[in-house]
Protein backbone atom coordinates (compact mmCIF):
# COMPACT_ATOMS: atom_id res chain seq x y z
CA UNK A 1 0.00 0.00 0.00
CA UNK A 2 1.36 3.41 -0.95
CA UNK A 3 2.92 5.38 1.88
CA UNK A 4 1.08 8.57 0.90
CA UNK A 5 -2.27 6.79 1.11
CA UNK A 6 -1.41 5.49 4.58
CA UNK A 7 -0.31 8.97 5.67
CA UNK A 8 -3.60 10.43 4.40
CA UNK A 9 -5.51 7.69 6.20
CA UNK A 10 -3.74 8.28 9.51
CA UNK A 11 -4.31 12.03 9.27
CA UNK A 12 -8.04 11.39 8.84
CA UNK A 13 -8.35 8.57 11.37
CA UNK A 14 -6.54 10.47 14.12
CA UNK A 15 -9.55 12.78 14.23
CA UNK A 16 -11.58 9.85 15.60
CA UNK A 17 -11.53 9.93 19.40
CA UNK A 18 -11.58 6.14 19.61
CA UNK A 19 -8.70 5.52 17.23
CA UNK A 20 -6.41 8.42 18.11
CA UNK A 21 -4.69 6.77 21.08
CA UNK A 22 -4.29 3.51 19.16
CA UNK A 23 -2.63 5.24 16.24
CA UNK A 24 -0.15 7.04 18.49
CA UNK A 25 0.62 3.77 20.33
CA UNK A 26 1.68 1.76 17.30
CA UNK A 27 3.94 2.25 14.28
CA UNK A 28 2.57 2.74 10.79
CA UNK A 29 0.60 -0.21 9.38
CA UNK A 30 2.30 -2.87 7.27
CA UNK A 31 0.22 -4.59 4.60
CA UNK A 32 2.70 -6.83 2.83
CA UNK A 33 2.40 -9.63 5.43
CA UNK A 34 4.36 -12.12 3.37
CA UNK A 35 2.46 -11.16 0.24
CA UNK A 36 4.94 -8.65 -1.19
CA UNK A 37 5.20 -9.06 -4.92
CA UNK A 38 2.68 -11.91 -5.01
CA UNK A 39 0.32 -11.99 -7.94
CA UNK A 40 -3.39 -12.66 -7.37
CA UNK A 41 -3.16 -16.30 -8.52
CA UNK A 42 -0.21 -16.97 -6.21
CA UNK A 43 -1.86 -15.23 -3.26
CA UNK A 44 -5.02 -17.33 -3.64
CA UNK A 45 -3.01 -20.56 -3.88
CA UNK A 46 -1.34 -19.63 -0.61
CA UNK A 47 -4.66 -18.74 1.00
CA UNK A 48 -6.19 -22.11 0.08
CA UNK A 49 -3.15 -24.08 1.28
CA UNK A 50 -3.13 -22.21 4.61
CA UNK A 51 -6.83 -22.70 5.39
CA UNK A 52 -7.52 -24.41 8.73
CA UNK A 53 -3.86 -25.22 9.35
CA UNK A 54 -1.24 -23.84 11.71
CA UNK A 55 1.28 -21.55 10.07
CA UNK A 56 4.11 -24.07 10.47
CA UNK A 57 2.20 -27.02 8.99
CA UNK A 58 0.84 -24.92 6.13
CA UNK A 59 4.30 -23.54 5.37
CA UNK A 60 5.71 -27.06 5.13
CA UNK A 61 2.95 -28.19 2.76
CA UNK A 62 3.29 -25.04 0.65
CA UNK A 63 7.02 -25.67 0.33
CA UNK A 64 6.42 -29.24 -0.85
CA UNK A 65 3.73 -28.04 -3.24
CA UNK A 66 6.00 -25.41 -4.81
CA UNK A 67 8.74 -28.04 -5.18
CA UNK A 68 6.46 -29.75 -7.71
CA UNK A 69 7.24 -26.83 -10.03
CA UNK A 70 11.03 -26.43 -9.80
CA UNK A 71 11.26 -24.20 -12.88
CA UNK A 72 8.73 -21.69 -11.53
CA UNK A 73 8.38 -19.65 -8.34
CA UNK A 74 4.67 -20.56 -8.34
CA UNK A 75 2.82 -22.67 -10.90
CA UNK A 76 0.91 -21.02 -13.71
CA UNK A 77 -2.83 -21.75 -13.98
CA UNK A 78 -1.99 -24.06 -16.91
CA UNK A 79 0.59 -26.03 -14.92
CA UNK A 80 -1.65 -26.36 -11.88
CA UNK A 81 -4.66 -27.47 -13.94
CA UNK A 82 -2.68 -30.41 -15.36
CA UNK A 83 -1.29 -31.55 -11.98
CA UNK A 84 -3.14 -34.68 -10.88
CA UNK A 85 -5.04 -34.82 -7.61
CA UNK A 86 -2.83 -37.74 -6.55
CA UNK A 87 0.28 -35.61 -7.02
CA UNK A 88 -1.24 -32.75 -5.05
CA UNK A 89 -2.23 -35.10 -2.25
CA UNK A 90 1.28 -36.53 -2.18
CA UNK A 91 2.61 -33.23 -0.78
CA UNK A 92 0.09 -33.21 2.07
CA UNK A 93 -2.89 -31.44 0.55
CA UNK A 94 -6.32 -32.88 1.26
CA UNK A 95 -8.44 -34.11 -1.62
CA UNK A 96 -10.76 -31.19 -0.94
CA UNK A 97 -7.98 -28.60 -1.20
CA UNK A 98 -6.66 -30.27 -4.34
CA UNK A 99 -10.14 -29.76 -5.81
CA UNK A 100 -10.14 -26.13 -4.70
CA UNK A 101 -6.78 -25.51 -6.39
CA UNK A 102 -7.96 -27.11 -9.61
CA UNK A 103 -11.10 -24.98 -9.56
CA UNK A 104 -8.95 -21.88 -8.97
CA UNK A 105 -6.79 -22.69 -12.00
CA UNK A 106 -9.83 -23.34 -14.22
CA UNK A 107 -11.45 -20.03 -13.24
CA UNK A 108 -8.26 -18.13 -14.05
CA UNK A 109 -7.91 -19.97 -17.37
CA UNK A 110 -11.49 -19.42 -18.53
CA UNK A 111 -11.55 -15.79 -17.40
CA UNK A 112 -14.12 -16.21 -14.62
CA UNK A 113 -11.48 -14.53 -12.48
CA UNK A 114 -9.47 -12.02 -14.49
CA UNK A 115 -6.97 -10.01 -12.42
CA UNK A 116 -6.34 -7.66 -15.33
CA UNK A 117 -9.79 -6.23 -14.72
CA UNK A 118 -9.36 -5.77 -10.97
CA UNK A 119 -8.02 -2.22 -11.24
CA UNK A 120 -11.30 -1.06 -12.79
CA UNK A 121 -13.56 -3.15 -10.52
CA UNK A 122 -15.28 -2.17 -7.28
CA UNK A 123 -14.39 -4.04 -4.09
CA UNK A 124 -17.73 -5.86 -3.96
CA UNK A 125 -17.40 -7.05 -7.56
CA UNK A 126 -13.94 -8.46 -6.91
CA UNK A 127 -15.20 -10.13 -3.74
CA UNK A 128 -18.00 -11.80 -5.71
CA UNK A 129 -15.53 -13.07 -8.33
CA UNK A 130 -13.14 -14.45 -5.72
CA UNK A 131 -15.86 -16.14 -3.67
CA UNK A 132 -16.99 -17.93 -6.84
CA UNK A 133 -13.82 -20.05 -6.50
CA UNK A 134 -14.51 -23.22 -4.51
CA UNK A 135 -13.05 -23.00 -1.02
CA UNK A 136 -12.74 -19.21 -1.02
CA UNK A 137 -15.11 -17.57 1.42
CA UNK A 138 -15.77 -13.99 2.55
CA UNK A 139 -12.87 -13.93 5.04
CA UNK A 140 -10.33 -15.05 2.42
CA UNK A 141 -11.76 -12.54 -0.05
CA UNK A 142 -11.38 -9.73 2.50
CA UNK A 143 -7.77 -10.71 3.27
CA UNK A 144 -7.07 -10.82 -0.48
CA UNK A 145 -8.52 -7.34 -0.98
CA UNK A 146 -6.55 -5.96 1.97
CA UNK A 147 -3.16 -7.62 1.69
CA UNK A 148 -2.82 -8.49 -2.01
CA UNK A 149 -4.74 -5.73 -3.77
CA UNK A 150 -4.22 -3.18 -0.97
CA UNK A 151 -7.76 -1.85 -1.16
CA UNK A 152 -8.03 0.86 1.53
CA UNK A 153 -11.66 0.55 2.63
CA UNK A 154 -12.21 -3.09 3.61
CA UNK A 155 -13.84 -4.04 6.93
CA UNK A 156 -13.50 -7.81 7.54
CA UNK A 157 -16.44 -8.26 9.90
CA UNK A 158 -16.07 -12.04 9.85
CA UNK A 159 -12.62 -11.89 11.45
CA UNK A 160 -12.53 -12.75 15.16
CA UNK A 161 -9.63 -10.38 15.83
CA UNK A 162 -11.57 -7.49 14.33
CA UNK A 163 -14.61 -8.38 16.41
CA UNK A 164 -12.49 -8.44 19.58
CA UNK A 165 -10.89 -5.15 18.57
CA UNK A 166 -14.30 -3.51 18.29
CA UNK A 167 -15.37 -4.98 21.61
CA UNK A 168 -12.35 -3.50 23.36
CA UNK A 169 -12.30 -0.17 21.56
CA UNK A 170 -15.95 0.55 22.30
CA UNK A 171 -16.16 -1.30 25.65
CA UNK A 172 -18.91 -3.60 24.38
CA UNK A 173 -20.28 -6.37 26.58
CA UNK A 174 -20.30 -8.92 23.78
CA UNK A 175 -18.72 -9.37 20.38
CA UNK A 176 -20.56 -7.13 17.89
CA UNK A 177 -22.43 -8.43 14.86
CA UNK A 178 -21.52 -7.26 11.33
CA UNK A 179 -24.19 -4.56 11.20
CA UNK A 180 -23.03 -3.08 14.51
CA UNK A 181 -19.42 -3.03 13.30
CA UNK A 182 -20.34 -1.39 10.02
CA UNK A 183 -22.26 1.30 11.87
CA UNK A 184 -19.43 1.97 14.33
CA UNK A 185 -16.88 2.07 11.48
CA UNK A 186 -18.90 4.49 9.35
CA UNK A 187 -16.71 7.48 10.37
CA UNK A 188 -13.60 5.58 9.26
CA UNK A 189 -14.56 5.49 5.58
CA UNK A 190 -12.76 5.42 3.16
CA UNK A 191 -9.89 4.02 5.27
CA UNK A 192 -11.41 1.06 7.09
CA UNK A 193 -8.57 -1.26 6.00
CA UNK A 194 -6.08 0.91 7.89
CA UNK A 195 -8.40 1.18 10.89
CA UNK A 196 -8.72 -2.62 10.89
CA UNK A 197 -4.94 -2.97 11.19
CA UNK A 198 -5.14 -1.08 14.49
CA UNK A 199 -8.08 -3.15 15.68
CA UNK A 200 -5.94 -6.28 15.22
CA UNK A 201 -3.18 -4.68 17.31
CA UNK A 202 -5.69 -3.85 20.04
CA UNK A 203 -7.11 -7.38 20.01
CA UNK A 204 -3.60 -8.75 20.52
CA UNK A 205 -2.92 -6.63 23.57
CA UNK A 206 -2.98 -8.57 26.87
CA UNK A 207 -6.11 -8.08 28.92
CA UNK A 208 -5.78 -5.66 31.81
Amino acid sequence: MQKQLINDALFALKKDMHLKSLITRYPQPEFDRGQKGKKPFEALIRAIVYQQLSGKAAGTILGRFLALYPKEHYPTPEALSTTSEAKLRSVGLSGQKAGYLHDLSVKFLDGSVNPRKFSSMEDEDIRAHIIAVKGVGPWTADMFLMFTLHRPDILPTGDLGIQKGFQRLFNLRTLPNPEKMKKLAEPWKPYRTIASWYLWRLADEPAH
